[in-house]
């Protein structure tokens, strides 16, 4: 049955996926950025190391099948992306009001996405300075203060947005996927040569230990559950938008809890290789392992200056992070894409167009580092989390199991596991909820 002999459903006005390889590279492409890289190594080592897994472990199951699929199907199933998904919803019980409910998430993307390209400028940067040698003929918080000042960023800034631009320009099929389908595997491979070459570095084990070595103990402490917890739904990607829409690009024969599963996974195995190739290096050269921008910007590149052959892998590091920054970022434009497409009736290229001049023209302004942590708090805090909690109760409550389960069903033999309306309905929207409670509490968890 396609989306148009839905009752209230759209036709995807901009492609589909052509594989399932495809699909799922894009979404982990989606989820895969830098809190795996700069947020979960130091927190799997301050919080009890390999005991730290297991609640992240049993978040990242939660969230992936009842969060991650929950959204595929949403998507899938609506043909749109949130506002028309929201506004689907709330007419399935003769209501209003989906729309703007449906710009909430909608305006997270968009805000995560204005900071991101930030960032991803920064990384961009960085690699041109690993290439050409300026990142290590100066010392790397000079490097970092020259490119995170007020506009100090701004050619940089603008060749991201660029990129990601012209990647959607493609479509779907020649854009997204074939990207992604590139990228990814890369910034897989990268990551593990720089892993293995790390591994060789006199005094990484101390840095294994730091990561590997169980502490018991911090089991029993809630603050390791409420990181662990919040790691695990930031990473997923798992917003209210960016999966809903590459959902509504997924064919009818694939398998959502399936796909959604092996998103998870990926995922999941980006942040553990992440660890193994950022942490030992940091404790090989007696390094903080901080979290957050220094970790990438400034630790990373002084561990490189001080490696043989360490411009070569500041290289394929830099490059690593710009393939994962860029195809997040392709997630973020390509919901607020589809939806100037759709709700303000534009033609792809002036909707791109759009979006790119919007994310520049609010991004320029925060450039300046301290300017860019105080948006990205905002959003991550209050705007993304509140779009999150809002799209798991339309899914479940105000759409209902038995559409959702019914678009989740289709394209597969088996039946859902036991236990999955009451995850669902009652733990994950609950969970989502708290996240948004905590997040604010604990000055964000994400």
């Amino acid at each position: 049955m396609s989306n148009q002999q839905i009752k209230g459903g759209h036709e995807p006005q901009n492609g589909q996926f052509r594989s399932r390889i495809g699909f799922i590279m894009a979404s982990v492409g989606s989820a895969v950025g830098m809190g795996n890289i700069w947020m979960f190594p130091y927190r799997l080592g301050q919080y009890g190391g390999a005991a730290f897994l297991i609640p992240y472990f049993l978040f990242v199951a939660l969230f992936g099948a009842v969060g991650l699929s929950g959204e595929f199907a949403f998507g899938r199933l609506t043909g749109t992306g949130p506002i028309g998904s929201y506004d689907y919803a709330m007419e399935s019980r003769g209501r209003k009001g989906g729309k703007v409910l449906g710009a909430i998430p909608l305006f997270g993307s968009l805000g995560i996405a204005i900071g991101y390209a930030v960032i991803v400028g920064w990384v961009l940067r960085s690699l041109s300075g690993a290439v050409t040698g300026g990142l290590f003929a100066q010392d790397a918080e000079h490097f970092f203060a020259g490119m995170t000042g007020p506009f100090g960023n701004i050619p940089w800034h603008v060749a991201v947005i660029l990129l990601a631009v012209v990647i959607l320009a493609s479509g779907v099929i020649k854009g997204i996927e074939k990207v992604n389908k590139i990228m990814m595997p890369s910034f897989f491979l990268l990551f593990l040569v720089i892993a293995v070459r790390v591994a060789f570095l006199p005094g990484a084990m101390e840095g294994y230990a730091y990561l590997l070595i169980p502490k018991w103990s911090a089991l029993l402490d809630p603050y390791t559950w409420v990181m662990a917890m919040g790691q695990a739904f930031f990473s997923l990607s798992i917003t209210g938008s960016g999966m809903i829409i590459y959902g509504s690009y997924l064919s009818k024969k694939e398998d959502i809890p399936h796909a959604s599963a092996l998103t998870a996974v990926l995922d999941t195995l980006a942040a553990l290789v992440s660890g193994f190739a950022v942490i030992p290096a940091v404790f090989a050269f007696g390094l903080d392992p901080q979290a957050g921008p220094p970790l990438i910007f400034i630790t990373l590149p002084k561990v490189f200056a001080r490696m043989p052959a360490g411009q070569l892998f500041a290289v394929l590091f830099f490059l690593s992070i710009l393939f994962a920054g860029t195809t997040s970022l392709v997630n973020m434009f390509e919901v607020v894409c589809e939806a100037a497409q759709r709700h303000l009736r534009l033609h792809r290229l002036p909707a791109l167009a759009l979006v790119g001049g919007t994310a520049f023209a609010a991004g320029v302004f925060i450039e300046y580092e301290p300017y860019l942590g105080r948006w990205m708090d905002a959003i991550t805090i209050w705007v993304v989390p509140i779009g999150a909690v809002i799209g798991a109760a339309m899914i479940y409550w105000v759409l209902g199991l038995p559409a959702i389960k019914k678009e989740l069903m289709t394209g597969r033999d088996k039946p859902l596991f036991p236990g999955f309306d009451f995850l669902a309905k009652y733990l994950y929207v609950l969970l989502a909820a708290v996240v948004v409670v905590l997040g604010v509490v604990f000055g964000g968890i994400g």
